[in-house]
């Protein structure tokens, strides 16, 4: 029997056993599709953006280089990792298919920021993502099946067992990371809810016989919005059907056609298409995501738009959120109730980036509402609040846990500290276990922290920039515990050491 079973081996799946195979559980990943490759995986139509949160993910895993040199983007960030402030983004996103200016974003309004060898964003494929991911299940001892469909699964007394045909896959833990149709999601008995798409979108790899007819970028249009892309021939539309045309059909060269002229408002060709796929701007999340033994993340927990690239990085946020508790699920070590925090946690923010999708949504309605709230949010994006609110939602900086804190870093992403040795928080964190950064002169936490050596790391001494901290308590998944200022609480500190990692390892 393995500790934990994984239905779906795309990037949330092989992150979410990245983490498990790092802290020492038996790991399975079973994935329908027999082979890894797919045109919809590569350039361009596999095209992504991952965030500085995500990208954060990556580095403090030690993999974010083999990322980058995957991505074909193998130098170094422009921004400069050992600068005492952070600089401004290269690139700020878009709401709606309105472009933000990276110039208008104010760095010193966003919450405890440093710099970092983690860029503010990435413009990878799956196939890079997956590929990293997978190179690094296999040396953490991770098991993947490829060409096995899940077909039922039943829950015991010690676990949860899902057959695939004649053969059958037994866990103590199973996770559905299987896409928004997940068959996990469905087979547990999920509650599934949300609203009902407005539109058809779609994606191609096309020759458009007269370009110069369509501009590049995003172009919000009286009647939805196209896509022109830098990559060759993709192009990419979203018709406001009610999302009837959406896999009730192939979608051909002429229907591609016509909607992209209607869109578009030109009188375009499309002299072949070579790949052609359809979605929607269905936006529906799971009411818990949990049932027993039986767990959801990614897609299969959330679907929404992809507007402004939210899917793959919402759904990395929830690998590691999960990770490293259900690990301490697995091995006996967790406090009381620290997998429940998992939904509560992360089903906010999920809640919340289907609401950012609506929102883009309801600004390209091709009816006089939309096109007033495209006035209204242009006139706000021009502004440098607007601009940094925005690139804050886009970047994953707005992201904030309720831990019942009242101190403004705790439940945040933690910031790259860095020890006047040159020491990285992000170094630290390569074994996936906690760490506890002590500034204070008299490394008063130290005794505190012993007993838990097997999950916290301890590591003291003077900071380049504390950001005004005398210590702080880091989880796993990079998330601040707790945060003391010049002199430190050690009962506090113990307090929140005991919360989130359980009793002391006391032979």
């Amino acid at each position: 029997m393995h500790d934990v079973v994984i239905v779906g081996a795309g990037p949330v799946g092989l992150f979410l056993a990245c983490e498990l195979g790092l802290a020492g559980c038996s790991v399975l990943v079973l994935e329908r599709e027999p082979e890894p490759g797919s045109p919809w995986k590569t350039e361009p139509l596999g095209m992504r953006g991952l965030s500085a949160t995500s990208l954060e993910a990556f580095n403090r895993r030690g993999i974010l280089q083999a990322l980058l040199t995957a991505s074909g983007d193998s130098g170094a960030p422009a921004a400069n990792p050992d600068a005492d402030e952070a600089s401004p983004p290269r690139w700020a996103g878009h709401f709606a298919g309105m472009m933000l200016d990276p110039a208008k974003v104010d760095v010193a309004a966003l919450p405890f920021r440093l710099p970092s060898p983690a860029p503010e964003v990435l413009l990878t494929h799956l196939e890079a993502v997956e590929s990293v991911l997978a190179e690094q299940a296999a040396k953490l001892g991770v098991d993947v099946r490829r060409g096995v469909t899940v077909s039922a699964i039943a829950e015991n007394d010690e676990g949860v067992v899902a057959r695939a045909g004649a053969d059958a896959y037994e866990a103590r833990w199973l996770v559905g990371c299987d896409g928004g149709r997940s068959t996990v999601r469905r087979l547990a008995g999920f509650d599934f809810v949300g609203t009902e798409p407005q539109f058809t979108g779609y994606t191609m790899q096309a020759t458009v016989a007269d370009p110069e007819k369509l501009r590049s970028g995003f172009n919000p249009t009286p009647m939805g919005m196209y896509m022109r892309m830098p990559s060759e021939g993709h192009v990419g539309m979203m018709d406001f059907d009610g999302g009837a045309f959406d896999r009730s059909q192939q979608p051909t060269r002429d229907h591609l056609q016509a909607v992209l002229r209607r869109v578009s408002g030109t009188d375009v060709t499309l002299s072949d298409v070579r790949l052609a796929s359809s979605f929607t701007d269905r936006a529906m999340q799971a009411t818990t995501y949990r049932r027993g033994r039986v767990l959801l993340a990614g897609d299969a927990a959330h679907i929404h738009s992809p507007l402004g690239g939210q899917g793959l990085n919402t759904g990395i946020g929830d690998a590691m959120n999960l990770g490293w508790k259900l690990a301490a699920t697995v091995h006996g070590h967790a406090p009381d109730g620290l997998l429940d925090t998992y939904t509560g946690e992360r089903h906010p923010i999920g809640a919340a980036v289907l609401d950012w999708s609506r929102a883009q949504v309801a600004a390209m309605r091709p009816d006089p509402h939309g096109q007033a709230m495209q006035g209204v949010v242009r006139d706000l994006i021009a502004t440098r609040d607007g601009t940094t609110y925005v690139f804050a939602r886009l970047s994953g900086s707005w992201v904030r846990y309720d831990l019942g804190s009242a101190h403004p870093l705790v439940g945040r992403n933690a910031p790259d500290l860095r020890l006047e040795d040159g020491t990285r928080l992000g170094d630290l964190m390569r074994d996936g276990r906690g760490v506890a950064l002590d500034f204070s002169t008299d490394q008063s936490l130290r005794g505190a922290a012993m007993g838990w050596e097997s999950r916290i790391r301890y590591a003291a001494g003077p900071a380049r920039n504390d950001l005004g901290l005398g210590a702080v308590l880091v989880r796993p998944d990079g998330t601040v515990a707790w945060a003391g200022d010049r002199r430190p609480d050690r009962e506090a500190f113990e307090r929140a050491v005991g919360r989130w990692f359980g009793d002391p390892d006391i032979s």
